[in-house]
């Protein structure tokens, strides 16, 4: 009798060794990666044996949820009864929506712009490579991003959606996921590190099945963004910068711990505005501003306006400041693809080593730099 239970209690024991041994194996726990995500906030990847998971932690700004997502290899059966409950997309994907501009330079550097089928708002999109298959018809027209254009999205059926919402209300969004398609929310836009935003591409590289061209490519930024910091390590003048302009009477400026104030500080300018608190944009007076930033050496980025003649015009007092009267006022707002979409906005939070040269090139002329031309800055004339 008790060979019995002293066998039974044995056989119990190793059952139960190999079926958590099988559910390891089942959930790829013995080659799990950590999370391969370095400076963005707003996500992260997992990678197991056959499938990863994608956590978005960061889908708008104060977002009280996070959405999880599998992304298979070969077969759903691979996926442990645990995650099923989670969408799942097969990889790599052959077709796409994206819904942001900010999403496009991802698919150009790894070379899947022939994926994309549809995008609401063709005219904002300023890549040359897009814009040749939206000139060819190969890119559908979706409406605006907060009425996308429903039956269109559907009956183009997409392999997966990677979309920009301002929050969850979005009616056409969760339509299209009650179809079936799952729909990735990316929150590169909430990012305020520039490494951040550029890492999104890790996203876009899970989808594609090109995780390594994906980590290459950032990097390559990553070590661009440093040796440019090191061009003015040792620099002695801090350039004073005012930035932003007036909308209805109220001045807009960024914030002081926004993405725009840490290039000003990374680029070594003293930022008028650098000691408040916020990354979102600060309501000002004018005559706040005049007070504060009328001797500024430079002014960066004064909204919407492409020339001294356009700012002089919107309002006179612009002229007098320090920066307008030396004509050391800089924008991206002249450069423009060919249909009028912002290059700076599409391709700039990919490209944070470009966007922290042009502003280095621009406040400290006693830098070195051969032959760098800016890519997103140019003076107003």
């Amino acid at each position: 009798m008790k060979n019995w239970k002293f066998y039974s209690i044995c056989l119990f024991i190793v059952t139960g060794l190999v079926s958590c041994k099988k559910d390891k194996e089942n959930l790829g726990e013995s080659k799990q990666t950590e999370n391969s995500i370095e400076y963005a906030q707003g996500f992260s990847i997992n990678e197991y044996n056959e499938y990863s998971i994608i956590n978005i932690k960061q889908p708008w700004v104060d977002a009280n949820k996070t959405f999880k997502y599998v992304l298979y290899k070969e077969s759903k059966g691979v996926i442990p009864d645990s995650l099923k409950a989670i969408p799942a997309i097969k990889v790599p994907i052959d077709n796409i929506i994206v819904t942001s501009t900010t999403h496009l330079p991802s698919l150009v550097i790894l070379e899947q712009e022939q994926s994309l089928i549809g995008f609401p708002g063709l005219n904002y999109v300023s890549s040359p490579s897009i814009r040749k298959f939206i000139d060819e018809g190969k890119v559908k027209e979706l409406g605006q991003n907060e009425q996308l254009n429903t039956e269109l999205l559907l009956d183009l059926s997409p392999k997966v959606i990677v979309a920009f919402t301002m929050d969850e209300s979005n009616a056409t969004l969760s339509t299209v996921q009650k179809s079936g398609i799952p729909v990735i929310y990316n929150g590169d836009w909430v990012e305020q590190s520039p490494l951040g935003k550029a890492e999104w591409i890790k996203l876009f590289g899970a989808l594609y099945g090109k995780e390594k061209e994906a980590k290459v490519f950032f990097d390559k930024i990553v070590k661009d963004y440093n040796e440019a910091l090191g061009l003015v390590k040792d620099v002695k003048n801090y350039p004073t910068v005012m930035s932003g302009a007036m909308y209805q009477d109220v001045w807009y400026a960024p914030q002081g711990q926004s993405w725009m104030a840490i290039y000003f500080k990374d680029a070594k300018a003293d930022y008028i505005w650098k000691d408040t608190d916020g990354t979102g944009s600060l309501s000002l007076s004018y005559e706040a501003v005049l007070d504060k930033a009328i001797d500024a050496a430079f002014w960066i980025n004064p909204a919407q306006y492409e020339s001294l003649g356009d700012l002089e015009k919107a309002n006179i007092h612009y002229t007098k400041f320090s920066s307008f009267k030396h004509k050391n006022v800089y924008s991206f707002a002249p450069r423009k693809g060919a249909t009028g979409g912002s290059i700076f906005y599409e391709l700039g939070p990919t490209r944070p080593d470009l966007i922290l040269k042009d502003l280095i090139y621009i406040l400290h002329p006693e830098v070195e730099m051969p032959n760098y031309v800016p890519v997103f800055f140019e003076q107003l004339q």
